[in-house]
């Protein structure tokens, strides 16, 4: 296995479960200076070393990534009230689906998300977590390298001052996400232990930041509707949308592309693949110290992802594009600032990709290679043939919407609600429930709710699809 046990001189005692797997009561520590007089076991499966804070830089970088690029795209599709109902809900909602993957791992003792599984449902609940952990992270990592094809040509391009793309190689972004796979993620995703990417991740988070602090800006100098600034650059926002009422925020708004909005907002919160590898290295782990991680992390992404979405949104309005740097590129694609802020968040997604590969690649080693302990060949190997088939996907696959639409749809939902609420009925004996509270009630509504969120995502998405089919039929 990846994570080794470790031999410190404290172990505790534990009762083993079934098929070899120990069941420990985590130590809260919430009355420190009251004692049972009994022994009290904590994990079995690692001593982290990481801090507090460098897990808040992981986690929050886990959680932002790609997503921040569509929200303002969201908010165009729902408008603002009903986005701020949705953002809030996703957010606690996922608050509260880490609490239940906390609550599992500390009566199972081992805070793997595949092991939880296992647990719950034998060998194919060990299966089904690592494939859903899987598909999910690379999903995840093709989104942030499909902003490195399509940002970074555009990027050199400004730098060397051309206004169009002459076609050489160091503009055509094929070329460039392997440069970037091979140069800069490989070395960060061959490190042994995900606290070490503490400092990258917080760098990463800085760069966001200096582009909400841009999107802020530049609301206020981007007029709408547009004029032309005799660069020739292209506008598009013509001068008769003000009277039709184009360049005013919407309250509420439903239309087609309404449905590709929850999944975007569930895709862009989803951390929880991460949130256990990175329990598992924290230092003096215990529920609440890590609760407080997740806590912290989601209220900050969800103060960013707000700002950005709604002043991305009331700059462009109904023209936001998917991709909110590729509608600012339309307006002018030499703006300095703009220039600064497509680095920044080329820096700030590929940063974030080796963190999105260690959960898939510790899923990977629990499912092919469980007792295995740790080689530097297969931590290698694994680390290739993933970026090898995420470089595939992403040179492939035409539309980012697609890759945001397809996984947040099936996998988000999987991830948040159904799996941690599945986990939590299965697992968590009911003598251990608070009785006023009723939490397994909570948590089957919970799940349910995940199995409602799929089907609805999914069956909004092949309509668009089937509609859009038909659409560009129609035009031949």
């Amino acid at each position: 296995m990846e994570l080794q046990k470790l031999s410190n001189g404290h172990h505790h005692g534990f009762v083993p479960l079934e098929n070899g797997i120990p069941r420990a009561e985590e130590e809260e520590e919430m009355l420190p200076h009251k004692s049972d007089g009994t022994k009290k076991p904590q994990f079995t499966d690692f001593e982290g070393k990481t801090s507090f804070g460098m897990s808040v830089f992981n986690l929050s970088n886990a959680i932002m990534g790609s997503g921040i690029l569509g929200l303002s795209y969201a908010m165009s599709n729902t408008g603002i009230v009903l986005f701020i109902i949705l953002l809030t809900c996703i957010a606690c909602l996922s608050s509260y689906s880490v609490h239940l993957l906390l609550k599992s791992a500390g009566v199972v003792g081992i805070r793997a998300y595949e092991q939880l599984g296992f647990r719950a449902f034998g060998h194919p609940g060990k299966i089904a977590a690592g494939v859903i952990i899987t598909f999910h992270n690379i999903g995840a990592m093709s989104s942030y390298l499909f902003i490195v094809k399509y940002e970074l040509p555009l990027v050199i391009q400004a730098f060397l001052g051309l206004s169009s793309n002459t076609g050489d190689w160091f503009l055509n972004g094929n070329y460039l996400i392997i440069i970037v796979s091979v140069c800069v993620i490989l070395p960060l995703a061959l490190m042994r232990q995900l606290g070490y990417l503490g400092y990258t991740s917080g760098f990463s988070l800085t760069c966001m930041v200096f582009f909400l602090s841009s999107v802020i800006y530049k609301k206020f100098n981007i007029p709408c509707p547009l004029v032309p600034n005799g660069s020739n650059h292209t506008t598009i926002i013509n001068t008769t949308m003000e009277e039709e009422g184009q360049c005013k925020g919407k309250m509420f708004t439903i239309n087609q592309e309404t449905a590709y909005t929850i999944p975007i907002l569930a895709f862009a919160f989803v951390c929880h693949p991460e949130v256990l590898p990175i329990y598992t290295e924290l230092k003096n782990a215990t529920k609440r110290r890590m609760q407080g991680i997740a806590n912290v992390s989601i209220m900050g992404m969800f103060v960013m992802y707000l700002l950005t979405a709604i002043f991305g949104y009331l700059t462009f309005y109904v023209n936001t594009e998917s991709e909110l740097l590729h509608t600012y590129s339309k307006v002018d694609p030499l703006d300095t600032l703009i220039l600064c802020v497509r680095v920044a968040v080329l820096v700030a997604v590929t940063l974030t990709v080796p963190v999105v590969l260690f959960p898939i690649r510790r899923a990977i080693l629990q499912l092919l290679f469980p007792e295995k302990p740790f080689h530097w060949a297969r931590h290698i190997t694994i680390a290739l043939c993933l970026l090898f088939v995420v470089n595939v996907l992403v040179i492939l696959v035409p539309n980012i919407r697609d890759i945001f639409g397809i996984i947040g749809a099936t996998t988000a939902p999987s991830l948040i609600f159904i799996l941690p609420g599945l986990f939590y009925l299965r697992i968590v004996p009911t003598e251990q429930e608070p009785m006023k509270s009723r939490p397994k009630i909570t948590a089957a509504c919970f799940t349910a709710m995940g199995f409602i969120f799929m089907s609805m995502s999914l069956t909004f998405i092949i309509i668009d699809w089937t509609t859009g089919e038909k659409r560009a039929g129609g035009g031949h």
